[in-house]
């Protein structure tokens, strides 16, 4: 047995014996090293190794924990759009937002219903793209709300954080707003309608469609980009 495997069956010992609770510390390298007599850079490895393994994971400046690393939200969604890209996205919309507003056919209560339907008109009074998005945001997220499943709509919010974190190429001319005819107006009316009319498979394939016809959209703006 090398050094550095004894010093890893030496540390999980210890740490056995000790039955620290989840996210406990440990002691300092220096401190643990004379509890296990073994060198700094033979603790260092037995640490890489349980790290590499999710059994702990360190810190800088804080020191080591028990358990698998935590999730920093933010960090987590600026790491997530960098590797990212809007194709991507919009699969994970496709997956996720159809099933919601077929969910939320079953359990939009009214005052769900109410808010879905000015979102529709704010998006068709909008006078800037600004506005029409925002209005755009907010009836995806009353969708996802009406649910009813708070799993579900942390998911979305993810999402959409992820979403709007990533870099989109534009959907739009160069209108300061948008047409009177622009598409997603009578979408958004069928998404509604079928949702208020308690619909699932009609909800679901109103919402599909819509964001296929979204992705369709963004992948020939891209591609006449490139």
């Amino acid at each position: 047995m090398s050094a550095a495997d004894g010093a890893l069956t030496q540390l999980r010992a210890w740490l056995a014996q000790r039955d620290l609770p989840p996210e406990g510390r440990l002691p300092p390298e220096r401190e643990l090293c004379e509890i296990l007599g073994v060198s700094r850079g033979e603790l260092r490895k037995a640490l890489a190794s349980l790290e590499q393994n999710g059994e702990l994971w360190r810190h800088v400046g804080k020191g080591t924990f028990i358990g698998t690393r935590p999730v920093d939200e933010l960090s987590s969604i600026a790491v997530i759009a960098e590797r990212s890209n809007p194709v991507e996205v919009m699969e994970a919309r496709l997956l996720i937002e159809p099933l919601l507003a077929r969910q939320a056919a079953v359990n939009a209560t009214g005052s769900h219903l109410e808010e879905m339907l000015r979102c529709v008109r704010a998006q068709v009074q909008a006078t800037t793209w600004r506005q029409y998005e925002n209005a755009d945001n907010r009836l995806h997220r009353t969708v996802a709300e009406a649910a009813g499943n708070t799993v579900l709509t942390a998911l979305f919010d993810q999402l959409n954080a992820i979403r709007r974190a990533v870099v989109w190429g534009r959907l739009r001319d160069k209108a300061d707003q948008p047409p009177a005819n622009h598409h997603s107006f009578a979408q958004h009316d069928a998404i509604v309608t079928a949702i208020s009319e308690r619909d699932q498979e009609a909800a679901f394939r109103a919402m599909r469609g819509h964001l296929m016809n979204v992705r369709d959209n963004l992948l020939q703006v891209n591609s006449a980009a490139e």
